[in-house]
């Protein structure tokens, strides 16, 4: 939304989490609903969030059109925004952000945990997962057997998936090596399953994957699994500074 244009005052207190358009048409007619000073009884009423000043009862509204969350996906909801099977990250998310058609960007696998951005902000989506911005993921993962410094070298290089497809470099860290390796990996690319099909390319199998980053910002420790946060203003311009710095 422009910062000068209206937008009907019910639309605007749905979009903030004061109810349904039939709970706030309640809040007006009982004169809870004020602007500039002024009781509003009509919630279709035209207001200008970035001007005017709105409260409702005592409580200020503070109104932003862009919505970012990050979020500590656990491992058994899937990264879409709906499913007739399956519970997905939108069903976990508090009722007051429903309305602003919040979607995942970038997709994790159903088992894989960590971090996951919520937002409705389509454009800084599309730069985040642009294949020419090479904005980096690094994941945390367990894997099934002894990883080496060969590994290394093959992911440095990138290696080819079974589909014939050729990865670009990523970056492997070994943490602990052992029958049960402990790894991180650094790639720019989001291929379906790319992280366990890289590790398949040189024999081995993940048994447990959490995305750890994604460009400049670190899942947040505080989070519990299937907790998650808004983003600070100051996080929101890393990311989107990160997509001008390729």
């Amino acid at each position: 939304m422009s910062k000068t244009k209206t937008s009907r005052l019910d639309k605007i207190l749905a979009n903030t989490g004061f109810g349904t358009r039939k709970e706030i048409k309640k809040l007006c007619k009982q004169e809870l609903v004020l602007v500039n000073g002024q009781t509003v009884k009509d919630p279709s009423t035209h207001v200008n969030p970035y001007q005017d000043e709105i409260f409702v009862g005592n409580e200020k509204v503070f109104y932003s059109e862009w919505i970012y969350l990050l979020m500590n996906k656990p491992a058994g909801v899937i990264s879409a925004t709906e499913d007739h099977q399956h519970e997905t990250v939108i069903d976990i998310i508090d009722e007051k952000y429903k309305s602003f058609d919040l979607f995942p960007v970038g997709r994790l696998d159903k088992d894989t945990e960590g971090f996951l951005l919520l937002t409705n902000d389509g454009k800084l989506a599309h730069q985040l997962l642009s294949p020419k911005k090479h904005v980096t993921k690094t994941y945390y993962a367990e894997i099934d057997g002894v990883v080496t410094e060969a590994d290394i070298e093959a992911f440095s290089k990138g290696v080819t998936l079974e589909d014939g497809y050729q990865t670009l470099p990523g970056k492997l860290v070994i943490l602990t090596s052992g029958m049960l390796s402990e790894i991180e990996l650094t790639i720019t690319e989001g291929k379906f399953h790319q992280v366990k099909r890289m590790f398949e390319a040189v024999g081995k199998k993940v048994t447990y994957l959490r995305r750890i980053s994604m460009g400049p910002l670190e899942l947040d420790p505080s989070l519990d699994l299937g907790e998650y946060r808004g983003l600070t203003q100051e996080e929101v311009t890393l990311l989107q500074q990160a997509n001008h710095s390729e």
